[in-house]
C-alpha cells in the first residue's frame, strides 16, 4: 500500500501562485504515472496535469502555460506549481498514482487538499 499525503493549498488572490505538493508514503517500484487533479463543487473531477515515468507530461487546456507539474524521485514527491491563478482555478485538488508493477496496475488517491482563489 502506497498513502499519498498532498499539501500546499490555501486562499489566494487572483494572479497569485501556490506550490501544491503530494508526498508518497514508500518509493514507488515499477513504472508510475502521478497526476493531479481538482474537482470544483458540483462539477466532475478533471485532470489538471500529469507526468509519467520517463518525465513526459500532460495538461488541461486551461492549465498550460500557468501551471507546472514536476517529480522529486528521490523524496517520492510530486509537485504542482501553479502561478497566475484564476477563480476558476478554485477546487479540491487531489494527487493520484498509477502504478504498474509486476503486471499489475493499482491506483492511489491522496485526500486532497482545498485551492481557493479569491477575485
Amino acid at each position: 500500500q502506497v498513502q499519498l499525503v498532498e499539501s500546499g493549498g490555501g486562499l489566494v488572490q487572483a494572479g497569485g501562485s501556490l506550490r501544491l505538493s503530494c508526498a508518497a508514503s514508500r518509493r514507488i517500484l515499477g513504472i508510475s504515472t502521478m497526476g493531479w487533479y481538482r474537482q470544483a463543487p458540483g462539477k466532475q473531477r478533471e485532470l489538471v496535469a500529469s507526468m509519467a515515468s520517463g518525465d513526459s507530461t500532460n495538461y488541461a487546456d486551461s492549465v498550460k502555460g500557468r501551471f507546472t507539474i514536476s517529480r522529486d524521485n528521490a523524496k517520492n514527491t510530486v509537485y504542482l506549481q501553479m502561478n497566475s491563478l484564476k477563480p476558476e482555478d478554485s477546487a479540491d485538488y487531489y494527487c493520484k498514482l498509477e502504478n504498474i508493477y509486476l503486471g499489475t496496475r493499482t491506483d492511489y488517491w491522496g485526500q486532497g487538499t482545498q485551492v481557493t482563489v479569491s477575485s
